[in-house]
């Protein structure tokens, strides 16, 4: 059957908001083309041999009353809540254990027929047994309570789950943090360590220079020291060497003292006694001197020749000792 034959057997089937697709040995249904109209808001799928509906079932926002009662659903697609317009479902006969969580989101729902379901025993017992008109009422209102609480339950498990998940996130993020802090404190440590490392080296350096300008110092004071040492010897042998100058010069002025003196006295006695001062009384004492010196020179002839020769060595010995030094 082709997808136009569908579309023409199903607007055969559609009387005014009414599509009756019951009895139609259906396997599945036809989604696309109850799509197709929208105007159609009553759906009797009955008596068929429907296991699921599929996902897109649940697009069909513009339905209000589906009839899907002897049929070998065994669930219900998760966004069935999806249905907001729906007020009336008939489940009667089918395999339904549970009904997914959306089914709370069903506001709209007023009347609900869950008999001869293999249903869980708490959804049982919200269910009633739907055996007339009120019961379904209730059935509808007492399973979208239940389903609500079981919607709480779920988003406060929900919820549970998310603060668990932000906490494992947030004590990753913590240790990403921690990690890297110790990291961070790491690359710190070695920083340091590298610089006090650097400042050592710089340090050790500065010291190798100082101890070099040191000793370089040292050794340019103990030249100079050992050249003051030799210009002070150079010197002592100059004071040495011109030290006897003046005892040299002294002895000189002496001798020549002693000779003028010598050449007075003689000029004196000779003009005392050679010229006619001799009677005068300033020459009287001159004359008798020199007398009693030329007797007493004649006595003391010998003494004489020995203190000469003895002022002779010496003075001979101190000339040559001068002209050693010079040398």
């Amino acid at each position: 059957m082709s997808k136009n034959s569908k579309v023409l057997n199903l607007k055969d089937k559609i009387s005014g908001n009414e599509v009756d697709l019951s009895l139609c040995n259906l396997t599945e249904v036809p989604v696309k083309e109850l799509a197709l109209f929208p105007k159609a808001t009553t759906v009797d799928l009955s008596c068929n041999n429907i296991t699921s509906l599929p996902p897109e079932f649940c697009n069909l926002t513009h339905l209000v009353k589906v009839d899907l009662s002897k049929n070998q659903l065994t669930c219900l697609p998760d966004d069935l809540g999806n249905l907001v317009n729906l007020q009336h479902l008939d489940l009667y006969n089918n395999k339904l254990t549970v009904l997914p969580v959306s089914f709370s989101q069903l506001r709209s729902l007023k009347w609900l027929d869950l008999k001869d379901n293999p249903l869980e025993p708490v959804l049982a017992k919200a269910a009633g047994d739907c055996l007339d008109e009120k019961q379904c009422k209730q059935c509808a209102s007492k399973v979208l309570q239940h389903m609500r609480a079981i919607q709480d339950e779920a988003d406060r498990a929900r919820e549970k789950r998310l603060l668990r998940e932000k906490e494992l996130e947030r004590k990753r993020e913590a240790k990403q943090r921690e990690r890297e802090a110790r990291e961070k404190e790491a690359r710190k440590r070695e920083k340091a360590e590298e610089k006090e490392k650097r400042r050592k080296e710089y340090n050790a350096q500065m010291a190798a220079l100082a101890a070099q300008e040191q000793q370089k110092k040292k050794s340019e004071e103990k030249k100079k020291k050992n050249g003051q040492a030799a210009g002070g010897n150079k010197d002592k042998k100059v004071v040495v060497e011109s030290a006897p100058k003046p005892r040299r010069s002294l002895v000189g002025l002496l001798f020549k003292f002693l000779f003028l003196l010598l050449l007075g006295l003689a000029g004196v006695a000779a003009a005392c006694r050679l010229t006619d001062l001799q009677k005068e009384a300033a020459c009287v004492p001159i004359n008798v001197a020199v007398d009693d010196s030329l007797s007493w020179a004649r006595e003391q002839e010998g003494v004489v020749r020995q203190l000469v020769h003895n002022l002779s060595t010496a003075a001979k010995e101190f000339l040559e000792s001068t002209q050693t030094s010079k040398s």
